[in-house]
């Protein structure tokens, strides 16, 4: 491997373990972000940090502070608001384009991603917290895939960034709604089968409403 593809799949290992490391609540809130700490955390090279932290910033996931240098970006109520009205904006868009487009084959990987995702959440209500961040991940790619035929990779990213950012706030806030979540999940799931978006986009609706009006009763943002 060439010098020059050696230091950008470093560059891209560090920014995509540091992405996730936020989105998924291991660098907190708020949290500053010290390069010379980050260096020996990630592997990557003073330089090649501020670059990636710039990327993140744009991501809105990271802030900078100018010449005090970079911190993970804070949680509000207000913000959780927000990136769930972009979200529902993005995703009730995208299904009826992926009903009217999807396949068996998507068919096939809607229903593998609602089965992995069920598991999960029979281990949550069974007490089991261990497997909340797969439990997190199997819920984006279950959302994902009810997208994935919509056929505009513009609006798949777009949408991809703005459900990470949504799922950076439940894993802050910790939220899991049992078996209202789960009953949400399988009435998407017959949606998409029966090729119902009308419905699906109010279960959607109702799904992610219902989860930002639950973490702010609870106060776990503020």
């Amino acid at each position: 491997m060439s010098i020059e593809l050696l230091a950008t799949s470093i560059a891209d290992r560090a920014y995509e373990q540091i992405r996730a490391d936020i989105v998924f609540g291991r660098l907190k809130p708020g949290e500053r972000l010290r390069l010379d700490r980050l260096a020996g955390a990630y592997g990557a090279s003073v330089s090649t940090l501020r670059e990636i932290l710039s990327r993140l910033s744009s991501e809105v996931l990271v802030i900078a502070e100018g010449q005090r240098g970079f911190r993970v970006a804070p949680v509000s109520p207000a913000g959780f608001e927000d990136v769930a009205a972009m979200r529902l904006l993005l995703e009730t868009y995208a299904l009826p384009l992926s009903f009217a487009a999807g396949d068996l084959e998507w068919e096939s990987r809607v229903v593998a991603s609602h089965h992995k995702l069920t598991f999960m959440e029979r281990r949550m209500m069974a007490g089991d917290q261990g497997g909340t961040e797969l439990w997190k991940r199997y819920d984006r790619e279950f959302h994902q895939t009810l997208i994935q035929a919509c056929a505009s990779q513009t609006l798949l990213d777009l949408y991809g960034g703005v459900f990470d950012q949504y799922l950076r706030y439940q894993m802050v806030a910790v939220v899991f709604r049992g078996d209202i979540a789960a009953e949400e999940h399988r009435q998407l799931l017959d949606c998409a089968l029966s090729r119902d978006s009308d419905r699906a986009c109010a279960v959607l609706t109702r799904h992610v409403n219902e989860c930002v009006a639950y973490t702010l009763a609870r106060g776990a943002l503020a």
